[in-house]
Parts: structure tokens; sequence; C-alpha cells
């Protein structure tokens, strides 16, 4: 098959798969009925297998079907973008990005700098849905995700945006009222403040050891297990007990003295990447180029999210 009667195969095949039938594909692609059939048929021809199943009333994709359809999108998406290339210097981008993002970085992190990004590019619309589930970026229609956690996935783009460290931190008027732990030891009896990830793991306590080694403390007798970290860091504000929480969290209370920082020395930090992703492409659209540098320089500003272990020393209790 040649390359031009390639491209209108293709073009047939993802038109019936939209429309649901050959009519109707036949319409949007202005030639007959017959032309759309003879033209996947000589696809399903070349490449060996059998894309649709028809019969009188129904037509459905076959499972190789399903996976030659994403890659058509793509190939098509690309033709699209390769066009849009030869101008993207000389057009102001425009179109609507579709971000995923997590609700507490999205509410404290991402939404204070989204003015900036449509008063420097006024031809753009931004969707950002807060979500804390792990999403299918490709396949739910995002342009871009902000996630937590080394997540491997080659068909994606991931450019870092940070580490996350935690700490250990409570309230004055806990510490008052229940005391100061000195040593990992002397937690036990103390009302812990956990954190369950939606999958159901639990964030452990962790600590060195003068060799060089990792304990982890059990917390299982915790007085509260939350899933939202921000939810946690208003409780340990309010005087509930002692959470272990990221550095970006506490921040905000640790100048103010509303939280005090326990076993700096010995608690381990442990740490997660947070990254922005978007899907591996031969060209990426203007509008999303965009948007990727203008967030990863915005988020390279933010104080909260390159706070040094070191610089924390001054809030301990």
């Amino acid at each position: 098959m040649e390359s031009s009667q390639r491209v209108r195969a293709i073009l047939s095949f993802v038109q019936t798969a939209d429309a649901g039938s050959f009519a109707s594909a036949a319409r949007a692609l202005g030639i007959s009925s017959a032309a759309v059939g003879k033209n996947i048929a000589g696809l399903e021809k070349a490449l060996g297998v059998r894309l649709i199943n028809r019969t009188t009333r129904t037509m459905n994709l076959t499972e190789e079907g399903q996976a030659f359809l994403y890659q058509a999108r793509i190939g098509l998406e690309a033709l699209d973008l390769a066009a849009q290339a030869a101008v993207a210097q000389s057009v102001t981008p425009v179109g609507s990005v579709r971000i995923s993002t997590s609700v507490g970085f999205g509410r404290e992190q991402l939404t204070p700098v989204l003015p900036g990004l449509l008063e420097k590019y006024p031809g753009l619309s931004v969707e950002v849905d807060f979500d804390d589930r792990v999403i299918d970026l490709v396949h739910d229609g995002y342009d871009i995700a902000l996630r937590g956690g080394r997540i491997a996935d080659s068909s994606l783009v991931s450019r870092p945006i940070c580490d996350f460290k935690r700490v250990l931190v409570a309230s004055p008027s806990y510490l008052n009222r229940y005391g100061i732990p000195r040593q990992p030891n002397d937690l036990v009896g103390h009302k812990l403040l956990t954190r369950r990830f939606l999958g159901g793991r639990l964030i452990p306590w962790e600590f060195r050891t003068e060799d060089g080694g990792i304990i982890t403390f059990d917390t299982s007798t915790a007085t509260m297990t939350l899933s939202s970290p921000e939810a946690i860091t208003h409780a340990a504000v309010a005087g509930a007990g002692i959470a272990n929480v990221g550095v970006h969290h506490a921040w905000p209370h640790l100048p103010s003295g509303q939280l005090k920082i326990l076993l700096l020395d010995s608690h381990d930090p442990g740490g997660f990447e947070m990254t922005l992703q978007y899907p591996h492409r031969a060209l990426v659209p203007p509008r999303v180029r965009v948007t990727v540098d203008y967030l990863l320089e915005e988020f390279s500003n933010l104080e909260e999210l390159h706070i040094p272990l070191s610089a924390l020393s001054d809030y301990q209790a």
C-alpha cells in the first residue's frame, strides 16, 4: 500500500471508529461508503489483521483495532502538529490545556500561578481536575499531570519539580501537655497522626541509627489516620498530636511558632519526587509546551518546595 493510500485508509478507519458506521464516516470525509469500506479492507490486508468486526447491524473494533486506533490517533495528531510547528514561533499559543493534579498541590501551588500563565498567554484557557487518584494521562485526555512519586511510564515525559522531605511536628500546646520526645522510643504513648495513601499504604515513620541503619517505628496505635496531608497538618496545628508531614506542608506554620519540629537529627526524611508529566510525542503542541515551561519556572521559584533540611534547625522544640 502506497503512503498516500495508507493515509487515506487510516483516516477512513479513524473516522469510522469515531462515527460508528461507514456511512457517517463517508459523509464526514466527503467520499462514498463503498470507498470507506474499500480503504479499511485494504488497510486490514496490508496489516494482516482484522481491525473491525462487521455484521449487518453492528460494528465493533477488534482488540487489534483498538490498539491500532490508539497509535493512529497519535500519528494523525503528529501530522497536524507538524503543520503547526512551522509557524509556532510566530503564533501566539491558543487553545485549552487540561491538567490533572492532586487536591493539595493543586490548591496550594498550582492555582496561585495560573493567573500569570493566562496573562502571559491570553489565547490559552485551562481546565484543572483536582483528584488524588492515579489517572491514565493519555486515555483520560489530559495534556499535563502533576504527580508525586516516581511513576515509570515510557509513554510519558517526566520533568522533575522538586523532592519532598518529611518532618515530625507538633504544636507547642500539645508538647506543653504531653512532653517533648527526645529519642524515637519516647514516641511510645504519644498521640500520633498518620497518613494512609488511597491505595491503603501507611507512610512509615523511620529513624536513623548510630550505625547508619534505618528502623521503622510502629504507628499501628495512631490516634488519627487521614488520607490528606493538609488535614494532618491542620490537626497538628490544632494540638491533636505528633504528625509526619512534608516540609512544604509544615513550612507555613514554622516561623509563626504554630508548629515545632521534633527529632530532626534522627528522623529519616525519606522523600519522593514531584514531577510534571505529559505525553511523549514527536511534537508537543505550542499550548502545552509554553504551559510546561511556565509552570516549571514558577515552581522553581516557590520557596516552600525547596526548603533544605539545614534550614529547619531553628524551628526545633
